[in-house]
């Protein structure tokens, strides 16, 4: 425990006398200018301009002191935004919703950035007081609920939070100490001080953060954004410097917490532990898993697509994880990556959606608003029973209609006007009609992303639910689903759209093309009349004569005691390519 006046000459101050209750409203005044809130408030019920209120953290009442954490090897993630994921918006709402969750089978969700941002409504990646639980979702003790009755359900809980950068709306942390550096530039604004003059009490500053989410609010991970823009260069990165102090946290409560995080490096050292060089964390997302599984779905080879489209690209991810580890990349016009050898399936987390591809499309279309139903459920098998964890991402599951665009409520009416017209422009140069790209400013837009929760009870939509539950209980049915190992995964191309991919005694056939095919499975003769196919995408999947029929955008999942191989395919008639779809212009993916 470090003593207050060890503190004095790093930047800390004393008020002698003060003694500040919970609830009580106060700001800081530096060198007689306005008040700002304390950097570290825990609470501001008027946003970032207004005061911040004391919380006393050790007021609220757990009701999950049995709650020992989750395993994230095992887990199946659900990634949510509080103000769309219902029609209030808060933490309070989401908490009505858990049922839904644990019968889909999902084991833990996933927030999307909940620190204190201007306005009432937005992405929460323009964060700026890193302390305070976003008032409008319903503050503090909100979140401490919604935490709560995620662990009565056996629901774990992580929080994506940024530490490249701050929002620039109601920022003044710079105001307070060297959080700053002009050395290194973000694409969002400044770049955190990690490595400069006066960088060990920002580093404080940030993994004092991580400790306040894990230990105040009982969370059971984070999710670090974009830290492919965190730069360091000093001997102790911060991630390494994040990951030591969790592991800390962890030892001392007995209850393990997770690290996760988003980078476009394809560089494994995000996630071999410190003792090898790496950096430490848990998992990252795996982009490269989503782009190439996409491209093969949709046809889509435009912006960073352009390096995917391949079925060996899948089959390489599947395998390897990534498909760039080492090889050139047209689109960044360098070789990219470096190899996965050594890692595990769980070192990474795979996903057919998130907020990123979906909302950084120019119209914020979801899978569904551009493929069929049948392609939908091809993507949703290939994600579920890849070696990877999987993400669902907020109505996937039932192929919601709603979109997931852009929103902002910038309080800044002239950075409002900018991020309008900057989205506009960047889609314009894609060819899109700028009036057509939503305004992010108007609440109209926030409203059309709001999940519609009514559409679970219809036929069209409650079938893709089902489909998403059963694939979810077979994957926590069957071991070899668990198995990490990538070098176990088979994978076979059968002709242009048909192909299988094998894990265990589980051989997942895919059908992209349009037309009707027979693939023909090679096993003993013995195991043929107890193959089964475990689940089938659509009521015209057959096995019959050693042969799995598929329809046309078709999947079926055979199961037999010891495996089995495609032979051959036949085609009725000769299969074609599954063709382009129209695609929207995306914006760069953060």
């Amino acid at each position: 425990m470090v003593r207050a006046d060890e503190l004095l000459g790093a930047g800390w101050h004393v008020a002698p006398g003060v003694d500040l209750a919970g609830g009580v409203r106060y700001g800081f005044s530096l060198d007689h200018g306005p008040a700002r809130a304390d950097p570290r408030s825990a609470s501001q019920p008027c946003g970032p301009e207004g005061l911040s209120e004391v919380i006393d953290h050790n007021r609220f009442e757990w009701s999950d002191l049995s709650w020992r954490g989750f395993h994230l090897a095992s887990a199946v993630i659900y990634e949510l935004h509080v103000g769309t994921f219902s029609q209030e918006g808060t933490f309070d709402a989401v908490a009505t919703r858990l049922d839904h969750l644990v019968d889909l089978g999902i084991t833990a969700i996933e927030l999307m950035p909940v620190a204190e941002f201007p306005g009432e409504r937005g992405w929460g990646y323009d964060g700026v007081n890193l302390y305070a639980a976003h008032h409008a979702y319903g503050g503090p003790d909100a979140l401490k609920r919604l935490v709560d009755a995620c662990h009565k359900r056996g629901l774990a809980v992580i929080l994506d939070v940024v530490y490249n950068h701050l929002g620039p709306s109601g920022n003044y942390l710079g105001e307070f100490g060297p959080y700053f550096t002009d050395r290194h530039q973000t694409p969002w604004g400044q770049a955190i001080n990690f490595d400069g003059p006066g960088s060990d009490e920002v580093r404080r500053f940030v993994t004092d953060n991580a400790v306040q989410w894990l230990a105040d609010y009982h969370l059971d991970g984070l999710r670090l954004d974009a830290v492919h823009a965190i730069f360091d260069s000093s001997a102790v990165h911060i991630l390494e410097q994040l990951a030591s102090t969790v592991a800390e946290l962890s030892a001392a409560t007995g209850w393990r917490r997770w690290l996760v995080a988003e980078s476009d490096l394809n560089d494994p050292r995000i996630v071999k532990s410190c003792q090898v060089g790496g950096f430490g964390l848990d998992a990252q997302w795996l982009d490269d898993f989503h782009h190439s599984l996409h491209c093969l779905i949709t046809g889509e080879r435009g912006g960073y697509y352009s390096d995917f489209g391949r079925v060996e690209d899948l089959a390489t991810s599947l395998q390897h994880g990534y498909v760039y580890s080492g090889r050139y990349s047209a689109v960044r016009d360098r070789s990219h990556g470096r190899t996965t050898a050594g890692l595990a399936g769980w070192s990474f987390v795979g996903f057919a959606q998130n907020h990123d591809h979906v909302g950084n499309r120019a119209v914020g279309d979801r899978l569904s608003a551009n493929v069929s139903v049948g392609s939908l459920k091809i993507a949703a098998a290939l994600t579920i029973l890849a070696p990877f964890i999987p993400m669902v991402f907020q109505g996937e599951e039932w192929a919601a209609s709603t979109p997931f665009a852009y929103f902002t409520d910038h309080t800044d009416r002239a950075l409002g006007d900018a991020v309008r017209e900057g989205r506009r422009n960047e889609f314009a140069s894609f060819g899109w009609d700028p009036l057509a790209v939503p305004d992010p400013q108007d609440p109209a837009t926030f409203e059309a992303s709001r999940l519609r929760w009514d559409e679970t009870d219809q036929s069209e939509h409650r079938d893709v639910l089902e489909w998403y539950r059963s694939l979810i209980r077979l994957r926590r049915s069957v071991p070899e689903l668990a198995d990490g190992r990538m070098d176990k995964v088979r994978f076979s191309r059968i002709a242009d759209s048909v192909f299988t991919v094998s894990r265990g005694p589980v051989l997942l056939a895919v059908n992209l093309s349009a037309a009707h095919v027979a693939v023909t499975l090679d096993s003993p003769q013995d195991a043929m009349p107890v193959a089964r196919i475990a689940l089938a995408s659509q009521g015209e999947c057959d096995l019959r004569s050693g042969k799995v029929e598929l329809p046309a955008e078709s999947a079926a999942v055979v199961i037999t005691p010891t495996g089995v191989l495609p032979a051959e395919t036949s085609v009725e008639p000769p299969a074609t390519q599954l063709g382009p779809v129209s695609s929207p212009a995306k914006g760069d993916s953060r």
